[in-house]
């Protein structure tokens, strides 16, 4: 199959259907790609959610640069997926740091079998598709779990 890019949101999730949903798949590396990594959700804030990861034999990768601009987390939650596309690619992935995060992702992806984290359930409505498209562009093919 090659290269492999797994997403998944931990919308209506706990915690031990992440981790079994990592392992299940054969995940290595969880790629939070949240902006701000906390959740008031039980488990999902980023110290939890590290040490549940480690604990469950998977690596933890916090990579805020990669996250979504406040602007960009607000048309998401009004579900205007293709306003938050259009400003998460201009804020963040059309930038030279942006390029350099997600080269960082690549390699990392590249290393162990990754998985993209973020809240939303649907990837179409996430971020963490836009990134998955740009490394399909780098030979990977992505799939999603639902958990």
């Amino acid at each position: 199959m090659g290269k492999v890019l797994f997403t998944i949101g931990y919308e209506g999730l706990d915690p031990e259907r992440l981790t079994g949903a990592l392992r299940d798949a054969g995940c290595g590396l969880l790629a939070d790609v949240r902006a701000v990594a906390n959740s008031r959700k039980r488990g999902f804030s980023k110290g939890a959610l590290k040490a549940g990861i480690e604990e469950a034999g998977l690596a933890y990768a916090h990579l805020r640069s990669l996250g979504t601009p406040k602007a960009g987390r607000e048309a998401a939650r009004a579900h205007d997926a293709t306003l938050m596309r259009q400003i998460y690619r201009e804020a963040v992935l059309d930038t030279a740091d942006g390029g350099l995060a997600l080269d960082e992702l690549a390699r990392m992806a590249e290393a162990a079998p990754t998985c993209l984290l973020c809240f939303e359930r649907d990837p179409e409505r996430c971020h963490r598709r836009v990134l998955a498209e740009r490394l399909e562009d780098r030979g990977f093919t992505t799939v999603d779990l639902f958990g």
